[in-house]
């Protein structure tokens, strides 16, 4: 039996995730999740590629919103849920968004710690930003993630990278979603339509990785087991020179809650 064995958000992107009991799926993936972003001076979003460092920035999910602790975990800035205000234009890959701009103590506030020039922004639910069209059903839409709404991994699939490597890692070096448990390695890979508990879902593609998986998220800096990984996972997972870990995924009508425990149930 294959059942969720962690749930994942990061309400800010490219910021450390929060582990969850449960969450609720809507229109944009799991609720608050990358709902936040940061941006350069020029309004292009900002990320674990070129900044590792965000990685050690903790979050603490409040009744009323997100504590952030910057990575000495000596100061904290608390962020709300919801924020409506004035509007900016942001970049995020070839995507322009209209977004809005938090506070200028949040951007001071970030810019000390990143030590350059940056502003917090956030997701307004008439932003609508679309899923690529080649697996948009016409009114899928996805937040600040890179281009799916959900990545799905199967621990079996994690398993099979550590018993590879000299140095076993963790998986939230992989930033995903939702995370299951039984099955075979890599079966995620062949899905199509799933469900969780009573919920369903549709996948798109397998997600082509990136370094980030390189980055240690608790130093906030890449090491060598992140490169031991990278390279282990590209003599394997390789294909038309895209290195491959996860399940990209679209929830397939509606909103529902998905649990820890819930079973997944691989329809075709």
């Amino acid at each position: 039996m294959r059942r969720l064995s962690q749930i994942f958000i990061y309400p800010v992107k490219g910021l450390k995730g929060i582990s969850l009991d449960e969450a609720l799926i809507d229109n944009t993936g799991l609720q608050y999740d990358r709902r936040w972003m940061l941006v350069d001076e020029t309004g292009t979003f900002m990320s674990q590629r070129t900044h590792p460092i965000m990685a050690s920035f903790k979050l603490v999910q409040t009744e009323m919103g997100f504590d952030i602790w910057e990575p000495k975990a000596k100061e904290c800035i608390a962020i709300p849920k919801l924020v409506t205000g004035s509007k900016v234009t942001v970049k995020i890959w070839n995507d322009t968004c209209e977004v809005v701009s938090y506070s200028k103590f949040a951007d001071a506030w970030f810019s000390t710690f990143l030590e350059m020039k940056c502003k917090l922004v956030y997701m307004p639910d008439d932003c609508n930003r679309a899923v690529e069209t080649e697996f948009n059903r016409g009114s899928d839409t996805v937040s600040f993630a890179d281009a799916y709404p959900i990545l799905l991994i199967g621990d079996e699939s994690m398993a099979d990278l550590n018993n590879r490597l000299n140095t076993p890692v963790n998986i939230d070096r992989f930033r995903p979603n939702l995370v299951f448990t039984g099955g075979t390695a890599f079966e995620e890979d062949t899905y199509s339509e799933f469900s969780i508990g009573s919920h369903h879902f549709l996948a798109a593609r397998p997600c082509g990785r990136c370094k980030v998986p390189g980055v240690n998220q608790q130093t906030g800096k890449p090491d060598k087991a992140g490169k031991e990984l990278l390279k282990t996972l590209a003599k394997y997972r390789t294909q038309n020179n895209k290195v491959y870990f996860g399940q990209n995924v679209l929830s397939n009508g509606g909103s529902g809650i998905v649990k820890l425990g819930d079973a997944l149930v691989n329809i075709y």
